[in-house]
């Protein structure tokens, strides 16, 4: 059971916070950590880290990743816990007790976190689907259904894939254009029910309620991942799926993209500028050592990254090995054929051999049986991130692993837990600052404010369901989770540092650890923080600048299907992508403005009131 803070720890407060009494505490430092640790680590550490580590150069990824942690990611989730443990506020609170003026701050942080946890949770009620269609033997992506004559197997899954077909067509049911919305995808909408009621559940009271079921869901997936490490590791390939992703390539940081992928990668995936981490510590005594734990968490964070990359890519490297040795086998089988051999004659270690002996002594009948070049590198090459990672090349190698369905059972358990304990500080960045706000009376309880945000929350989310509605998420992840932040982050960074003070913020510091901020906290919030922000932000609007927004459909009347079919977004699209970002951020200099005027008006109000003020003393005032 939660304990409630009473009068037990006199707190020196800035002027005009007042002391909650009646604040719940957590129950212990370790759930406090889980907690932060379950929102940091995500899905994104599972299925994007790999990724570019795959793409940039193996174990040579590392480097700027690195020191992106340590001059951005670390200098930023230490602040954000520190202001939230100093004022025992949500991300509203905090920022109107810095300053009225940076007010709107918490306010674009509560939005981003609301559009956020909209589609994450749609990916969770995707996780669902799997998960419940892992129980069929075989598994449903295993074969190509046949079409309603019970001749042929279905046109679109022949052309491509099994795999794919379970995704596009039965998961997804994908339009090929944005612009055709079709209809609800019904077994959708009831997953995303269930995703939601299962958020409800959890963050029913708050921390009360999340602050228990985060012993499961931020520690279940550390277990699942070592289960799949083991097994991993046994596979064959698995050797070769781990050197190719971490065979270091120097030449690759020589491209910017590789630093400013780094940089972003460290950003989002220790979740900043949510909102969930300042209400998180919050919760906190006030004199709990804040630098030890931003520290701790970030790290755990990224080496749980370089963790959940050794199970990914020895199975991968399975994947690939497999995909090379049936290329092999079908060219064996060809040979074998046409030159009537006896059968293993030609194995694997020699068809090299025998392919090149028997195309010089015939080269018009090796050329017409038109052998496909079989090679290692290729197949490893076919990576993907996100979605095409967890539920299309994942999901095909797990076919190919002995006892697929726990395989898929346990792999999807895990995806669903990573995404559970994220969510819990999306909803955490929602609901503190509402309840911060008073906007409900006290006499409201908790658990009907948290039933309105996922009830809100799952209204609006529908719209994942539809036929068009990947395409949509597509739209939410890149613009309403990313551009945003950038900018919630960078002025909490100069809030802190140049409104607050750095000398007033590093005294609350020393007050809370006991310890003065060193020279390596002060020159990254002062100096590297806010201009790694900067220069991320300007090259991200200028790659975004240099192309047209694009997306990619599942087209099966593609003249080149199974190849995705590249399209335009149209203009109003375009519109609803600007608004993400637009809306969100305009709430900064709104409030502030805001607050300007209404200063103004309420020194002109006073000069009126009061006639005897000197009216050379108004006029500067007025003009202020």
């Amino acid at each position: 059971m939660l304990k409630e803070a009473h009068n037990g720890v006199s707190v020196d407060l800035p002027s005009g916070i007042h002391k909650e009494n009646d604040r719940p505490t957590w129950d212990n430092k370790f759930q406090y950590l889980l907690t932060c640790i379950g929102f940091a680590v995500g899905l994104g550490n599972v299925w994007r880290f790999p990724y570019l580590c795959q793409t940039y150069g193996g174990g040579a990824f590392l480097i700027p990743y690195f020191i992106a942690l340590l001059l951005l990611g670390i200098p930023l989730f230490h602040i954000e816990l520190a202001i939230g443990q100093r004022l025992r506020k949500g991300s509203v609170g905090v920022w109107n007790a810095i300053s009225p003026y940076l007010g709107g701050v918490g306010i674009s942080s509560l939005f981003v976190s609301f559009l956020v946890g909209l589609y994450y949770n749609t990916i969770l009620a995707w996780v669902l689907w799997y998960f419940f269609h892992s129980f069929q033997d075989p598994l449903p992506w295993k074969s190509c259904p046949v079409n309603d004559n019970q001749t042929e197997y279905i046109d679109e899954c022949s052309k491509s894939t099994p795999v794919n077909y379970f995704w596009y067509r039965k998961t997804l049911n994908i339009s090929s254009d944005i612009m055709d919305c079709g209809s609800l995808h019904w077994g959708m909408v009831l997953c995303l029910a269930t995703a939601w009621a299962v958020v409800y559940i959890c963050t029913i009271r708050g921390i009360e309620s999340s602050g228990k079921a985060v012993y499961i869901t931020a520690t279940f997936p550390y277990l699942v991942l070592t289960i799949f490490i083991i097994r991993g590791l046994t596979l064959p390939g698995a050797t070769e799926g781990l050197i190719y992703l971490f065979s270091p390539n120097l030449n690759v940081l020589k491209n910017p993209r590789v630093w400013l992928d780094a940089a972003t990668q460290i950003f989002f995936s220790l979740s900043l500028a949510f909102g969930g981490l300042i209400a998180f510590s919050s919760y906190n005594s006030p004199k709990n050592d804040c630098e030890k734990d931003a520290v701790t968490v970030a790290v755990i964070n990224s080496l749980t990254s370089i963790y959940a990359s050794i199970p990914i890519f020895s199975i991968l490297g399975f994947k690939a090995t497999t995909a090379y040795w049936d290329c092999l086998d079908r060219n064996i089988v060809s040979l074998t054929n046409e030159f009537d051999l006896m059968d293993q004659n030609i194995t694997r270690d020699t068809y090299n051999t025998w392919h090149e002996e028997l195309n010089n002594q015939y080269p018009e009948r090796t050329s017409r049986l038109n052998l496909k070049e079989c090679k290692l590198q290729e197949f490893l090459d076919q990576s993907a991130s996100g979605t095409g990672l967890a539920f299309i090349l994942f999901t095909e190698a797990i076919l190919r692993m002995p006892g697929s369905q726990v395989w898929a059972i346990l792999f999807f358990i895990m995806l669903f837990s990573l995404g559970l304990s994220s969510m819990f500080g999306n909803v955490e960045g929602v609901f503190t600052p509402l309840l911060d706000l008073h906007l409900l009376p006290k006499a409201v309880p908790k658990e009907v404010l948290s039933g309105l945000i996922c009830l809100v929350s799952f209204a609006v989310a529908l719209i994942f369901t539809m036929t068009s509605g990947n395409y949509w998420l597509e739209v939410f992840d890149n613009y309403a989770g990313s551009l945003t932040l950038l900018v919630v982050a960078f002025f909490e960074v100069v809030g802190v540092i140049y409104v607050y003070g750095i000398k007033r913020f590093s005294d609350d510091v020393k007050w809370m650890t006991g310890r003065y901020p060193n020279l390596y906290w002060q020159a990254t919030w002062k100096v590297f923080s806010p201009i790694m922000m900067l220069v991320i932000f300007l090259a991200y609007i200028v790659i975004q600048t240099q192309k047209e927004p694009n997306y990619e459909t599942w087209n099966p009347n593609f003249v080149n299907f199974p190849i995705k079919e590249k399209k335009l977004y149209p203009k109003w699209v375009l519109t609803i992508c600007v608004l993400l970002v637009v809306i969100p951020c305009m709430f900064i200099p709104g409030v502030a403005l805001y607050h300007f005027i209404r200063r103004l008006r309420d020194k002109r109000c006073r000069c009126k009131a009061e006639p005897y003020i000197n009216s050379a003393y108004c006029n500067s005032q007025t003009s202020l």
